[in-house]
């Protein structure tokens, strides 16, 4: 277990830390050769804005941190496991304050309750051309989640120790709207896969909450 005490005496480590950029996120890609199959979407393309939260918080003084069930549509990231977050609106100031709003709209976590303490590596998603800013905030009170209906089908509620197991690391095949039967390196983390650039961000996260709370690498 990781004690929410012990994540809150981490930050300011992980506030003056170097970001482990995309060596870190490409643990956990779905296929290879990614850099250079976004370096080539990305010459023809302008890609569209978004920005997502990683937020830890403490349920009974146990460090959590907050997924999100995506409903079922037409979009590319139907169904998926990820983070709060969407796309950013013409009156969002940085991409900090569109991950602090949309955290809001679908899982209900009003801004005063998010402190931002870094934002990681942005990474480029082909599929839906986008290019995401991940952020990694915390909340110093237990909090009370409200899904946003229309776009949330579930909340999940993931123990950080469980992100930090080097068991939960494994391999899944699944088809998605755009690849068949593919198979991708992912994390089991409350009896659900999470993969793709989710997976990706997480991975980049880890390896800076290893470094500040002292964990052995995986």
């Amino acid at each position: 277990m990781i004690s929410f005490n012990a994540f809150k005496d981490s930050v300011s480590k992980i506030k003056k830390m170097p970001l482990p950029g995309f060596e870190a996120q490409l643990k956990m890609a779905a296929v290879e050769r990614l850099e250079e199959l976004q370096h080539e979407s990305l010459r023809k393309k302008t890609p569209r804005k978004a920005a997502v939260m990683m937020l830890v918080y403490p349920v009974k003084d146990i460090a959590h941190f907050v997924l999100i069930e995506r409903m079922i549509s037409k979009g590319a990231h139907s169904g998926q496991i990820a983070f709060p977050g969407g796309r950013k609106e013409e009156e969002d100031q940085d991409d900090a304050v569109t991950a602090i709003r949309e955290t809001h709209e679908e899982v209900g976590i009003i801004p005063e309750h998010q402190e931002i303490i870094t934002a990681g590596t942005p990474i480029y998603i082909p599929p839906s051309n986008y290019m995401v800013a991940p952020f990694l905030a915390f909340a110093k009170a237990e909090l009370k989640f409200t899904r946003q209906p229309s776009e949330v089908k579930s909340i999940i509620e993931v123990p950080l120790h469980e992100l930090m197991d080097p068991t939960n690391v494994s391999q899944h095949t699944l088809s998605t709207s755009y690849a068949t039967d593919i198979t991708v390196p992912c994390y089991y983390l409350q009896n659900q896969v999470v993969w793709g650039a989710t997976a990706m961000m997480l991975s980049e996260f880890k390896t800076m909450l290893q470094e500040s709370l002292s964990l052995r690498h995986d």
